[in-house]
């Protein structure tokens, strides 16, 4: 069992900045990605990236804001999101892949997850 450790959240104020990492602890590098549940929602996909990070797979609600990168040497995930807004609030989860596939993107391990809060 992979561990995927998650870094990051917290309370923003609407139109502000946060980042989110996930480190996954083994070798085996991973398509990753991530996926929120807001208050009383069922589980959304926000992002993906390929094993080499050449490729990326963004939910519409969010392309433009948010980015997707990783560390292939430390085998980190980061989510970068920008102008957050109150519906981004949600519990944030970060996710592992074994086939190097993102459309779509279907979890093998999960990470814990990290409550991001955006004010409005």
């Amino acid at each position: 069992q992979e561990r995927l450790v998650v870094s990051g959240g917290g309370l923003v104020q609407a139109g502000g900045s946060l980042r989110v990492s996930c480190a996954v602890s083994g070798r085996t590098r991973y398509a990753m990605g991530w996926v929120r549940q807001a208050p009383g929602k069922e589980r959304e996909f926000v992002a993906a990236i390929n094993r080499s990070g050449t490729s990326t797979n963004i939910v519409d609600s969010v392309k433009g804001r948010f980015t997707i990168s990783r560390d292939y040497a430390e085998n980190t995930v980061y989510l970068q999101m920008s102008t957050l807004k109150a519906e981004d609030t949600a519990v944030y989860y970060c996710a592992a892949r074994l086939f190097d596939h993102i459309w779509p993107f279907a979890p093998d391990y999960w990470g814990q997850g990290t409550q991001v809060t955006v004010s409005s």
